[in-house]
């Protein structure tokens, strides 16, 4: 039992409690991703085989525990859902850095995994239960802003703390979630929280209704099946480019001798650059959108795919460090203009708030199949040859700009036609 000084301790609101977790939490996460991959290539020694079997084991664990972990913050408290998954993440990420073998590591995406499932979903719902829907709102801005600002803080101190060995920001970075669960657990309020009724309690079969929901949706609107086909290629191609750009750059391309002893300098450095360049480039299509001067989004969306694609074959084939990364970098910025682009797209073409979650959730469990169908197949090329799994990942996207258009004229069948984001 704790003790009652500590129990007694006012708890903070809402608003400061999010915001503060969201800075705190992507601080961690940014502090554990900028040395991860080289962690696990340079240390553990993973191939490439083995790196994107250690991501598509991550996927299946979120795949299948997204809907019953669901059922914790739906029925008992959101609030013991997020405490819950913040420990669950920080004691993954101390079995992945504590103990270097491809088990262990394969253990840890699966206790990882299970935790993110208790957070992912509890905590917007959340702060929406805490502040209202117009306070939410405002919550998601500021809680936006600190994440950026906590990954970017991250990048630094990972780099200093991982100089000498890149296991140990992830091993401090799991501690840390741990902490914040800590912190969480005396500091965060729970008043807006309603139990959903028992006659409701069906998660065993909310991933079949929702599948079954977003089917009986794309006959009455044709264009978002064509979305469901792109958002499977988008997964199917991805996994090859997040699992092995980071060996591609090592054993292919190869890093100056001054990086190549230590190799989480650059990477952090590449790391600080993509997300520095991502948030300006997210500002800059925001204020050509409030000019009026942005294209179609459907238009924007295929072409965005087309530079995506063509960037992915030709990072495979470079050999050039300088190339490489003026490469890796535009399609990480162009992905990160291209998913809330993707969002607007679909929103507009969804008017009803339940259908809209319906169809956002058969999108991201499609894109999950999409992960777990690609990965394994290009790892297995990577073995063989890393330029090859990275084109063949590039190649994979190739459906989407068909998609894309096919989606484009059945908008205007519908007199419905792809507009900018407003």
């Amino acid at each position: 039992m704790l003790p009652t000084r500590l129990t007694t301790l006012p708890r903070l609101s809402a608003m400061r409690v999010y915001v503060i977790m969201a800075f705190v939490s992507d601080l961690i996460f940014s502090l554990i991703f900028t040395v991860d991959a080289v962690y696990q290539i340079t240390i553990v020694g993973l191939n490439p085989l083995q790196l994107v079997l250690v991501g598509t084991a991550l996927e299946v664990t979120v795949f299948l525990f997204e809907i019953p972990t669901g059922a914790l913050a739906d029925v008992k408290s959101r609030r013991l859902s997020i405490i819950i998954g913040y420990v669950l993440v920080g004691l993954g990420f101390i079995l992945q850095g504590s103990l270097p073998s491809f088990g262990a590591i394969l253990l840890a995406q699966l206790v990882w995994g299970l935790g993110y499932t208790f957070t992912s979903g509890a905590t917007q719902a959340w702060i929406a239960d805490e502040a209202g829907q117009q306070g939410a709102e405002s919550a998601f801005l500021r809680g936006a802003q600190a994440s950026n600002v906590g990954g970017l803080v991250a990048v630094p101190l990972s780099i200093w703390i991982g100089l000498e060995n890149a296991a140990r920001p992830i091993v401090l970075g799991g501690a840390g979630l741990m902490l914040l669960s800590l912190f969480l657990a005396f500091t965060m309020p729970e008043e807006g929280f309603h139990p959903t009724p028992s006659g409701r309690r069906r998660t065993v079969t909310r991933l079949k209704e929702t599948m079954a929901s977003a089917l009986q949706l794309t006959r009455r609107q044709p264009i978002l099946l064509a979305l469901l086909a792109i958002a499977f290629f988008y997964g199917l191609y991805s996994e090859g480019l997040d699992r092995l750009w980071t060996p591609h750059l090592l054993r292919n391309v190869g890093l100056p001798s001054l990086a190549a002893g230590h190799p989480v300098i650059l990477f952090g450095l590449v790391r600080l650059v993509h997300l520095m360049l991502s948030l300006f480039a997210v500002e800059y299509v925001r204020r050509r959108e409030a000019r009026g001067l942005a294209l179609p989004l459907g238009k924007t969306l295929r072409i965005m795919s087309l530079l995506i694609m063509g960037a992915l074959v030709a990072f495979g084939l470079a050999r050039e460090l300088v190339l490489a990364l003026v490469l890796y970098w535009g399609i990480q910025v162009l992905r990160y203009v291209h998913s809330p682009l993707q969002d607007a797209w679909v929103n507009s073409h969804v008017d009803d708030p339940q259908v809209r979650a319906t169809m956002f959730s058969a999108l991201s469990q499609t894109d999950a199949i999409g992960q777990i169908a690609g990965g394994p197949l290009v790892g297995m090329i990577g073995n063989i040859s890393i330029r090859a799994a990275l084109m063949l990942s590039g190649l994979l996207l190739s459906p989407v700009a068909h998609l894309y258009k096919v989606a484009e004229q059945r908008s205007l069948q519908t007199g419905n036609p792809p507009c900018a984001a407003d």
